[in-house]
């Protein structure tokens, strides 16, 4: 099993769950969080005057899924979360070594 943690831009969530449901995935958890990358902010004006905001809202998924399923859902969310400019986002795939659904107490990729 893997953990897919993706972190995209707060209004492609929606294109990006939609697209998840359209290949079964559907668990997974969103949590908004603010941070940069290499672009390390922005800079906006207001007032004719220019600002540099260092830290960007995004929103993170959390998805963990079967080792064969990795791919397509890292494509999937490529595809929905891509706009081509700096600030898209990243995506980081971790190693899961147990799941246990608490209701039933399945294990593996039982509790998936």
């Amino acid at each position: 099993m893997k953990k897919i943690e993706a972190f995209i831009r707060p209004e492609k969530v929606g294109a990006v769950r939609k697209a998840l449901e359209k290949v079964d995935i559907n668990g997974l958890n969103i949590t908004q969080v603010d941070g940069h990358g290499k672009q390390k902010g922005t800079v906006q004006k207001f007032g004719g005057s220019e600002f540099k905001i260092g830290i960007l809202p995004k929103t993170k998924l959390e998805i963990v899924v079967k080792d064969n399923e990795v791919t397509g859902v890292v494509d999937t969310i490529i595809e929905a979360a891509k706009t081509g400019k700096i600030g898209d986002g990243k995506i980081f795939i971790s190693p899961v070594e147990e799941a246990i659904r608490i209701r039933t107490q399945e294990k593996g990729e039982n509790a998936l």
